[in-house]
């Protein structure tokens, strides 16, 4: 073949998002419905081809988070996780997806639109373990963005913005075990805590836990990036009960 009988081939653009939140103690992702084939009624992630050839990626994103979700596409900052086109990825052609990523707190039920026939927060280990299967290569796109919130946790205060304005050691711990999906030694966790300058600032009266011994208060600090970071180290006694 030569220059001249070249010819690009067909390729079509999506974007696809991966929203993750913490209810409770359990870290949840936003997944829709498929109202349309293919994969009508699977699960999937909220997401969509591009509008429009000038459309903007990122823009696109937000639109289809927007119009999928119900959700307010400006309360979120979204980072490019990656982007996904091995052949037969999509049965409709050959489709490259640029994925985006979120995490953040207190977000509202969503409110399905356009092609989704409904739209939920769902467990994000179901998905993770196959529990909760997925249409097109969306669990592998799920599996990389939950293992970037793992990291930005290690390397980042991104976990003091689940709690409450002023929080105890153990309810931090909790966010850390919710999004890292393994429990911690409570004290291993306070040391690495206390050791990082910054972090978290001491606040406040003590509070009366559930067993009713007083525990010390304290809120975010001014740093935002850790060092050292957070490392994540299971608890031992909970890791060799489950190798048993």
């Amino acid at each position: 073949m030569t220059t001249d009988d070249w010819e690009p081939p067909a390729v079509m653009l999506t974007v696809d998002l991966v929203i993750l939140t913490l209810r409770g103690t359990g870290l949840q992702i936003l997944l829709i419905e498929r109202g349309v084939e293919p994969y009508r009624g699977a699960l999937a992630l909220p997401g969509g081809f591009l509008r429009y050839l000038g459309e903007d990626i990122e823009a696109a994103a937000r639109r289809e988070l927007s119009e999928e979700a119900g959700l307010d596409d400006e309360a979120l900052h979204l980072e490019q996780l990656g982007v996904y086109g091995e052949p037969g990825r999509d049965p409709r052609g050959r489709v490259v997806s640029v994925a985006y990523l979120a995490i953040a707190p207190r977000l509202p039920d969503p409110i399905a639109g356009t092609d989704a026939a409904d739209a939920g927060w769902r467990d994000a280990n179901a998905v993770l373990t196959g529990d909760l299967p997925l249409a097109f290569d969306h669990h592998r796109i799920v599996t990389d963005g939950v293992e970037r919130a793992r990291t930005k946790l290690e390397h980042s205060a991104l976990a003091t913005a689940f709690c409450a304005d002023t929080f105890t050691i153990s309810e931090l711990q909790e966010v850390y075990e919710a999004v890292w999906g393994t429990r911690l030694d409570p004290r291993n966790f306070y040391r690495k805590v206390q050791r990082t300058d910054g972090f978290i600032i001491a606040d406040g009266p003590t509070r009366k836990t559930d067993t009713g011994r007083p525990a010390r208060l304290f809120r975010a600090g001014p740093r935002k990036v850790l060092h050292p970071p957070m490392v994540r180290t299971p608890d031992p006694a909970l890791t060799k009960g489950n190798d048993e």
